[in-house]
């Protein structure tokens, strides 16, 4: 079910607590201007979050980054593609959920500039599907780099339906990654 909120609609998923997110953009001659973030419309909506710490990046075409988490400190991320175009997906970690080891995606693009909430107990990972791509996020935790976690990719178990690519590109970290049932992490 949809919720209009002020200038943000939020768009509910098959998986309970993550959502795409429609800023509405207000635009002219000059160009736009649209709200990214207004904590009254996402307390509204029931997303409810502090968030701590903003982070950015940028990569090439192909290139993918994740599934990752945080094993201890598990982070609620409020994610956009400010240049181009990428494929984010989430994967629901959460032990008890009723949609354990599910994944939800959505293609996150600048000329769009919805959002995708993702939030704690679950892996989160993208594909640059643009020549380039710039991707932030808002977190609700800060990071902990000796508290990082991950899953495969590509695991079979989970069957993540990633666009098509030509190379796929991985941090050779991410290539490490075990698949979900070898993992031992709880939310």
């Amino acid at each position: 079910m949809d919720k209009q909120i002020g200038n943000f609609v939020f768009r509910e998923t098959s998986i309970k607590d993550v959502y795409i997110i429609e800023p509405k953009k207000l635009g002219d001659e000059r160009g736009y201007f649209m709200e990214t973030y207004k904590e009254d419309a996402f307390k509204a909506a029931g997303l409810d979050y502090t968030f701590v710490q903003d982070n950015q990046s940028k990569s090439r075409a192909g290139v993918l980054r994740g599934l990752h988490f945080q094993k201890q400190y598990p982070q609620a991320k409020l994610v956009r593609c400010i240049e181009g175009e990428v494929f984010d997906v989430c994967v629901d970690l959460r032990k008890n959920s009723p949609t354990y080891g599910k994944w939800e995606g959505v293609i996150l693009s600048a000329e769009k500039g919805n959002q995708f909430m993702v939030p704690r107990g679950f892996a989160h990972g993208f594909v640059v599907l643009s020549e380039t791509a710039t991707f932030c996020y808002k977190c609700d935790e800060l990071y902990h780099p000796e508290d990082e976690g991950g899953i495969m990719w590509n695991d079979p178990n989970i069957n993540v339906k990633w666009p098509d690519i030509k190379e796929v590109i991985l941090s050779e970290k991410d290539k490490k990654h075990p698949l979900l049932k070898d993992c031992k992490i709880e939310f």
